[in-house]
């Protein structure tokens, strides 16, 4: 009897969640946006490569190349909001012929216009400094999010804060270098351990 209750208020929820529910789906070019929209908030993905890149504040890098495999496409930018909740990803892969050297001079750079920048090897820092200075470290201690790439973490180089961060991943790859772009949004939480309104 106790299943049945548990099964019908299941079914109830999922009905009022569901009866103010709106998807709407563009593709365009093989580009694919989707927007989710409930009474409680909503999810929007884009894979739009162009769009992505634009957006993360991040330049590409000169002559790499987007890598996309099977129906993946090579970027996206994720972006969930419910109520308080915030939580956006983007994130785009690239190859170049460029050496490792080079492809990080260029990215510690362009990481600079968000603070300092710390180089990580394996969630450990590598060398000075050791953290930025809004608080941001090597070891991935976030409990949001953990990013799972291809890139064999080589090297990464992170600027920003531990909500707001931009991650640059690089890997050597024979004679070139491949890199991962990621920019998270990632909802705050105070010194008490609640989340804080962004």
């Amino acid at each position: 009897m106790r299943v049945t209750q548990i099964a019908a208020a299941a079914a109830m929820v999922a009905t009022v969640l569901m009866s103010g529910c709106r998807v709407q789906t563009n593709k365009q070019d093989g580009n694919e946006n989707v927007r989710i929209a409930t009474p409680f908030g909503g999810v929007q993905v884009k894979t739009n490569d162009t769009t992505v890149l634009e957006g993360m504040g991040l330049p590409g890098y000169p002559g790499a190349t987007l890598v996309k495999k099977d129906h993946d496409h090579g970027a996206a930018d994720v972006n969930m909001n419910f109520g308080n909740f915030h939580l956006r990803v983007k994130a785009a892969s690239y190859e170049t012929p460029d050496s490792s050297d080079k492809v990080e001079a260029f990215y510690r750079k362009a990481l600079g216009a968000y603070g300092d920048v710390i180089e990580c090897s394996n969630d450990k820092s590598v060398g000075e400094p050791t953290h930025t200075t809004e608080g941001l470290t090597c070891d991935n201690d976030t409990q949001h999010v953990a990013i799972n790439d291809d890139i064999s973490r080589k090297l990464e180089l992170k600027a920003g804060s531990k909500q707001h961060q931009h991650i640059v991943a690089i890997d050597p790859n024979g004679t070139g270098t491949k890199l991962g772009l990621v920019v998270l949004d990632l909802p705050g939480h105070s010194s008490d351990g609640k989340e804080s309104v962004q």
